[in-house]
């Protein structure tokens, strides 16, 4: 490992959470909000960002997200990636986008089941210190196996990278 990256893992490894400076006022998305009605007030940003905000696609999308174990992924993430395929059929970026981002968050949240025991990467009552890695369920790593390959499936659908383009392009 180069001195660079030895550096940036040891100044990494003492950060603590970026929600414990979290600003409402400054984050984009907010509560309601209803984001079919209003859907120019939706924005890509990066990664989940908005996703458990943006109504009505929070409640229409979360009810199905799960990742308990991989027959739950796997029944979840088709599920989702169904409602993916009926908003892009529907024209409807704002709901494709969140889908997506559900399918993502499917496999970032059981890869943190894995590995950190009940999904806590840092430690609240210890400073937000990293809590030790490889300590989770090691069913997880399947779910997130599940959970990736159907967000990568998202990702790649040509309608969607087009919409994507073109909404970030226009609206941001």
């Amino acid at each position: 490992m180069t001195r660079h990256l030895i550096c940036l893992s040891i100044l990494m490894s003492n950060d603590k959470p970026s929600y414990l400076n979290f600003k409402s006022e400054n984050y984009f998305w907010k509560p309601g909000i209803d984001y079919r009605k209003y859907p120019e007030n939706y924005r890509v940003g990066k990664g989940e960002q908005g996703v458990l905000i943006c109504e009505p696609y929070k409640s229409e999308i979360g009810q199905y997200w799960r990742f308990k174990n991989s027959e739950i992924a796997a029944e979840s993430s088709e599920k989702i990636f169904d409602l993916f395929i009926r908003y892009l059929k529907q024209n409807d970026f704002v709901g494709a986008d969140m889908a997506r981002k559900y399918l993502q968050m499917g496999f970032t949240r059981a890869r943190r089941y894995f590995n950190y025991k009940g999904g806590k990467k840092y430690d609240a009552n210890n400073d937000y210190k990293l809590n030790e890695r490889g300590t989770g369920d090691p069913a997880k790593a399947k779910a997130a196996e599940i959970f990736y390959k159907k967000w990568k499936e998202a990702e790649e659908n040509p309608v969607y990278s087009n919409m994507k383009i073109q909404w970030k392009k226009d609206l941001g």
